[in-house]
C-alpha cells in the first residue's frame, strides 16, 4: 500500500521533463560503472533515479535564473544561456559519479564507493577534479534533492509482488523468476524508449502519435508499478507459460492494473526481445 501510495503521489506531480535523462547511453554508463565497482543491482537502479531527480531539479532551477536574469543581461549583467548550459554539460559526469557514491551509500551491503575510488575514475577520463570538489558535488546533489535520496525503484516494486504472488499461493519457481526479472528490469531501462514507443502505439492503435497523445503517455512511462507487473508477468511467460494466464489475475487483483495493460506491456517486451511484430 505504501509503494502504491507513493506511486500514485509521483505519477500525479510528474514533471514534464521526467524521462528526459534516462537515455540509453546514460543508463548504459551507469550500469557497468556500478557493475565495474561491484554495486548490487539496488544501488544501480538508484543511481539512475537520483540522477533523472537531480537533473530535471537543476535544469528547472537555471531555465528559473535565466529567465530572472533577463532584466539583469539587459544592463549589462547576468548569465547567457549557453553559458549556463554549459555549467550542466561540464559537471554531468562528476554529477552522475556523485549520484552512483550516493545509491552505493544507501545500499545494505558494505561496498561504498568513497573518494578514492570515484577520483581515481575519473582521473583515468583526464579530468582533474579535487577530492573538496567530490565532496562539494555530493552536497550539490543532496541539496537540490533536499536530501530525499532514498527513492523507491521498480525493482523494490518487482520484489514485493514476487513475495506477495508467493504468498498468495502462486506456486513458481522463485529464484529463476527473480532472475529473470533482474534481466528484464535491466533490458527494460537499456531500451525503454523503443518499448514504450510499441506501447503508445498499441494502446492508440496507430503508428503515428501525436504530441498531445505523448504528452499524455507520459505517466505511463512513468508508472512503476505498471512497469513491475510487465516485467513480472513477461518473465513468466518466458520461464512458465502455464501459469502466464493465473499469475496476470494475481497481479490484476493485487494492484488494480488491467489485464490487458498487463497483456500489452508484456507484448511490447517481448517484440523488442525476439526482435519480431509477429503476435
Amino acid at each position: 500500500i505504501r509503494l502504491a501510495t507513493e506511486n500514485e503521489r509521483y505519477l500525479s506531480d510528474v514533471s514534464d521533463q521526467a524521462g528526459r535523462f534516462k537515455e540509453t547511453q546514460i543508463v548504459e554508463f551507469i550500469f557497468l560503472l556500478s557493475e565495474k565497482w561491484h554495486l548490487d543491482q539496488l544501488a544501480r537502479y538508484q543511481a539512475v533515479e537520483l540522477l533523472e531527480r537531480f537533473m530535471i531539479k537543476q535544469v528547472e532551477q537555471i531555465c528559473k535564473s535565466s529567465r530572472e536574469n533577463v532584466k539583469s543581461r539587459e544592463q549589462g549583467r547576468g548569465s547567457s544561456w549557453s553559458s549556463l548550459k554549459d555549467q550542466i554539460y561540464d559537471t554531468f559526469l562528476l554529477r552522475l559519479v556523485s549520484c552512483i557514491q550516493l545509491a552505493s551509500k544507501l545500499s545494505l551491503h558494505y561496498n561504498i564507493v568513497n573518494s578514492d575510488t570515484a577520483l581515481k575514475f575519473l582521473q583515468s577520463l583526464k579530468y582533474t577534479y579535487t577530492k573538496q570538489e567530490l565532496l562539494e558535488s555530493e552536497l550539490a546533489v543532496l541539496e537540490t534533492l533536499h536530501f530525499q535520496i532514498n527513492v523507491s525503484t521498480p525493482l523494490a516494486y518487482v520484489e514485493l509482488l514476487l513475495e506477495v504472488l508467493g504468498h498468495n499461493g502462486c506456486l513458481l519457481p522463485a529464484k529463476p523468476l527473480h532472475q529473470m526479472c533482474m534481466q528484464l528490469l535491466d533490458f527494460s531501462y537499456l531500451r525503454r524508449d523503443t518499448i514504450y514507443d510499441t506501447l503508445l502505439k498499441i494502446a492508440i492503435e496507430n503508428s503515428t502519435p501525436s504530441k498531445l497523445q505523448v504528452a499524455k503517455f507520459l505517466t505511463v512511462k512513468e508508472d512503476f508499478m505498471l512497469l513491475a507487473v510487465g516485467i513480472i508477468s513477461t518473465s513468466v511467460f518466458i520461464l512458465n507459460p502455464g501459469h502466464w494466464k493465473q499469475v496476470v489475475e494475481h497481479l490484476n487483483c493485487i494492484t488494480g492494473v488491467t489485464s490487458q495493460s498487463i497483456l500489452e506491456f508484456s507484448y511490447a517486451v517481448l517484440k523488442h526481445i525476439v526482435g519480431s511484430s509477429t503476435p
